[in-house]
């Protein structure tokens, strides 16, 4: 997962490229569908097939293909939604357009909150490869967890991350193509030549094919990284308005990047499965050992004799995470930028240096990174986090979806999803069942992250409506009466459960209990939705919020 740019709620009255827009429709579809893959192939692949294979056994095969299944089925519906509004940050726009500035402002919360986790996970990757040089060997315990001197070290890296970006990373921002083809070259490079002469069959069935069972295979979708590392199909859905034929490339480069990047992640965690000496994990999958090796893809290279593999592949875990804990380092500056302009947070974080920085975003990008170490030091409880936070946030498109369906019928369609209003509800319950996996250990630190967002910009709005400043931002209650049930109640019934809850509601049925809730919010949600002319007016709004310059 890499470079995806979540911009804050960021609006505009037309995009479209004529007479009254700013942007140029000139991206065509090659262009949407690398912007999407060089998001997906990312530093995920250095750790996704490795944790995946300890939580599931080789039955994580099972879970990459339910995890794309899961993706696919919110990439169609951001792909009609994209079409219809083709505006930077879309992602967080829609349930403000939907359900006023309350859901508008819990959103880009959530947007905010995932893209401020993702420069420690990158931190953490690069951490846990470098390992295999002697000057870092006490940075990381044998758990994952960082030492005091890792932490150290963390915190220094985020710190490069930050003053990097107060220099200014304009070349970096522009240089997706070449990165993506490093990132795509790498893991394909390593698929084939450790598979030649290293294809052990036996080792699907030696161990057990799914040694921990049904709930093995689920627990693996969040908490392992496969949606993490396949999440960042939107970048195509954000570049909407300068498509060039937006009804016909939207789809084929959405459903298109998540078809190669779950086709390279399958065959990774083919080849890492059967390339893996027994004696690696004789003692069970969950067990899984490299003695005195760190990386669990260079540490297989070296293993099996491709030690010149291997320093490529230490050299890809800094070059790959490095960049992208970069770029969402900048991310996350832009997204309080634009929740200030959008009059959500304090006009401080609007404020920009000489160089068009907003320094004071960055700042508190960076504080939030170093937090972020200390209650999830391991990469993998990080990704669950991420996974989770990425996730909810997605969840506000189906509802979005279902509520344009009804109040906005004859709004322009550049692309119309085929069964919307099958594949909406169900893509809800989908991303909720995402979230419900990642586990209660999660979603309580999730849920107490949620708590300080609303202190937070709720203190604010307060403040703004108070003194009636001219861009406080007007809380619609009514059209969001159903946003507290649903994030309160997805955490009672992770508590329940045997995902890291007190098992009262056991497995199977909490499946069951988790579905029918979300359908329960999803249509509850479409009927307290915003009027069709609360809606129209929150489109037509021009507000100010280009990002800043790097």
């Amino acid at each position: 997962m890499a470079k995806v740019d979540h911009a804050a709620p960021i609006a505009a009255k037309d995009q479209s490229g004529g007479p009254g827009g700013g942007l140029r429709r000139d991206v065509g579809l090659i262009g949407l569908m690398w912007a999407s893959v060089g998001s997906i192939i990312g530093s995920g692949w250095l750790f996704g097939a490795e944790k995946a294979v300890v939580v599931a056994g080789p039955a994580a095969i099972i879970s990459w293909v339910i995890g794309a299944v899961a993706i696919v089925l919110l990439a169609l519906v951001h792909a009609e939604l994209g079409g219809m509004f083709p505006v930077a940050g879309g992602t967080a726009r829609y349930p403000h357009y939907a359900f006023g500035g309350l859901a508008g402002m819990s959103f880009g919360w959530f947007s905010w909150l995932q893209a401020a986790t993702v420069a420690p996970i990158e931190v953490e990757a690069m951490i846990g490869y470098a390992k295999h040089w002697q000057w870092a060997e006490g940075l990381q315990r044998a758990n994952g967890t960082l030492t005091t001197s890792g932490i150290v070290v963390a915190v220094v890296l985020m710190a490069v991350f930050v003053a990097v970006n107060f220099l200014g990373v304009r070349v970096l921002a522009h240089t997706n193509s070449a990165a993506t083809w490093w990132k795509i070259a790498v893991p394909l490079a390593a698929i084939f030549i450790i598979a030649i002469g290293n294809f052990h069959m036996g080792n699907f069935t030696s161990e057990g094919f799914a040694p921990f069972g049904a709930k093995g295979v689920l627990a693996a979708i969040s908490s392992s990284g496969i949606i993490f590392a396949l999440l960042g199909f939107e970048q195509a859905i954000q570049l909407a308005g300068e498509s060039r034929n937006p009804k016909r490339d939207l789809p084929r480069a959405t459903l298109g990047s998540v078809a190669i990047g779950s086709v390279i992640y399958i065959l990774l965690q083919v080849v890492f499965i059967v390339a893996l000496p027994h004696s690696s994990f004789a003692h069970g999958w969950g067990k899984l050992d490299f003695p005195g090796i760190s990386g669990p893809w260079a540490g297989l290279a070296t293993v099996v004799g491709l030690g010149w593999l291997g320093f490529v592949l230490y050299a890809d875990a800094i070059i790959s995470p490095g960049g992208t804990g970069l770029i969402y380092t900048t991310a996350t500056s832009r997204i309080s930028y634009g929740l200030a302009k959008n009059g959500y947070a304090p006009k401080v974080f609007a404020k920009t240096d000489s160089r068009g920085v907003p320094w004071f975003g960055l700042v508190i990008s960076f504080v939030t990174g170093v937090i972020c170490f200390l209650p999830f030091p391991s990469w993998q409880e990080l990704v669950s986090f991420i996974t989770s936070a990425s996730v909810l946030m997605y969840a506000g498109a189906p509802l979005a979806y279902g509520v344009f369906a009804d109040r906005l019928p004859h709004h322009e369609r550049p692309y119309r999803l085929p069964f919307g209003k099958v594949i909406s509800p169900l893509s809800f319950v989908v991303a909720n069942l995402i979230i419900f996996w990642s586990g209660w250990d999660t979603l309580w630190r999730l849920g107490f992250a949620i708590l300080i967002g609303y202190v937070l910009l709720g203190s604010y709005a307060w403040y703004a409506i108070r003194k009636n400043l001219p861009d406080a931002p007007r809380l619609d209650f009514k059209a969001a009466q159903w946003l507290p049930p649903y994030l309160a109640g997805l955490g009672v019934i992770s508590y329940l459960s045997t995902f890291g809850g007190d098992g009262t509601i056991p497995l199977w049925w909490d499946i069951l209990v988790v579905a029918v809730f979300s359908l329960g919010i999803y249509y509850w949600a479409k009927a307290t939705a915003s009027k069709p002319e609360a809606i129209e007016r929150s489109i037509d709004e021009v507000v100010v919020t280009d990002a800043p310059a790097h």
